[in-house]
């Protein structure tokens, strides 16, 4: 049964979103520490979404107000780190060969944010982690739930461990104009994601 939440954790954690598209950046640009943070700061913002979820607090997020402005804020925290991924692919390689430059907490505050502020992981919680407290709690005693949900957070772990490697291994071996573009390709994700996100608030208001 662990196992399989650990599985669970991995499969909420691979498809390709903001996250892996930040991580990829951070990682390219000052390496496995940076990555793996951005990581942390997500898995800080899941964890809360777990306490709320948990404490019954979800049904406020589908009020349309706050919906409505965690469509906003998600939009401008992914175009403003995507576009500031793009300002500064040129300066990838001199960001490679100093990685003491990059700051610790941006790459955990930017994971954090963008968690945080993207509804799509909000209701993605709500939907499957709600059904699995809902099926746990009814069958196994509180010390289990704890387990298996800390199975999850393992699973999304590896995960973050994963990508991090990969960013830290492709700014090893990979050519400078090689890491810009892939800088520039995050960006261009990152902002395409936050379009979106725009969209949907223009559409909360509208609607």
């Amino acid at each position: 049964m662990l196992f399989s939440y650990i599985l669970l954790g991995l499969s909420l954690s691979a498809p390709v979103g903001p996250i892996n598209a930040a991580q990829l950046d951070k990682g390219i640009r000052y390496g496995f520490f940076h990555a793996w943070l951005v990581g942390v700061g997500a898995m800080a913002a899941d964890g809360l979404f777990m306490l709320l979820i948990y404490f019954g607090l979800a049904d406020y997020i589908q009020i349309p107000l706050i919906k409505t402005f965690l469509w906003s804020f998600g939009a401008f925290v992914l175009i403003y780190t995507g576009v500031e991924s793009i300002a500064g692919a040129g300066n990838v390689e001199t960001q490679r060969s100093d990685s003491s430059k990059g700051s610790k907490g941006k790459s955990f505050r930017t994971g954090f944010f963008m968690a945080l502020s993207n509804p799509l992981n909000i209701l993605f919680w709500i939907g499957i982690y709600g059904s699995i407290l809902a099926e746990i709690s009814s069958q196994y005693e509180q010390a289990q739930l704890l387990l298996y949900s800390g199975g999850i957070f393992i699973g999304i772990m590896i995960w973050d461990i994963t990508m991090a490697g990969a960013a830290s291994g492709a700014r090893k071996w990979l050519a400078g104009r090689l890491l810009s573009s892939i800088s520039i390709l995050s960006g261009i994700i990152l902002i395409g994601f936050g379009l979106y996100f725009g969209v949907q608030a223009v559409r909360m208001i509208t609607g």
